[in-house]
């Protein structure tokens, strides 16, 4: 079991402070990886407080078969999902907000990926379309296999493998276009 499983069972067992441990070390990408669902980066926070939120009331069975950070991300990604099942209106903000949201996105954003050709890259894969996104983030931020980034996606290993390909080739098109120096994807 990898640490996020210990401390899950040892809080369903009844030691309380082992949730503030799962929350410490999961949050940060956790609310990343939402962003790529809802690009909102404030509705990402809520629903990673509403991911941990389930976890502590409903305390879902860990069955082992995926890693801990699978599991947790795929109930966030189910969460994400309702969510935007629920409010499929587009939102409009006013200026002001989305000023206010994109200076607090990038503040976030620096704070996360510190040297500045994460930050392109990071940038060149916000405009690829969402399933390249989300396969690029699971893979290459946070170090999925692509067995668990399958079950986190609801896709089978050759979609996965297919899309991993195209999502490469995606910001390889991107980042030429930015004229990002790079040397191998």
């Amino acid at each position: 079991m990898d640490n996020g499983a210990c401390s899950y069972r040892r809080f369903l067992n009844g030691d309380d402070n082992t949730i503030a441990e799962i929350i410490t070390e999961f949050k940060d990408g956790l609310i990343l990886f939402l962003n790529g669902y809802v690009n909102n980066i404030y509705t990402a926070e809520e629903l990673t407080e509403e991911t941990f939120f389930k976890i502590i009331t409903k305390k879902p069975r860990f069955s082992g078969k995926s890693t801990f950070k699978s599991w947790l991300y795929s109930i966030g990604r189910n969460t994400a999902v309702d969510y935007i099942r629920h409010n499929s209106k587009i939102s409009e903000l006013s200026i002001e907000d989305n000023i206010n949201y994109f200076n607090d996105f990038e503040a976030t954003e620096r704070a996360y990926i510190k040297q500045e050709d994460k930050i392109a890259l990071h940038k060149a894969i916000s405009v690829l379309t969402p399933d390249y996104r989300h396969i690029l983030w699971l893979i290459y931020f946070e170090n999925f296999t692509n067995k668990e980034a399958a079950a986190i996606m609801k896709k089978n290993d050759r979609q996965i493998k297919n899309l991993i390909y195209r999502a490469k080739a995606a910001l390889k098109t991107q980042l030429k276009k930015e004229g990002f120096v790079y040397e191998e994807l």
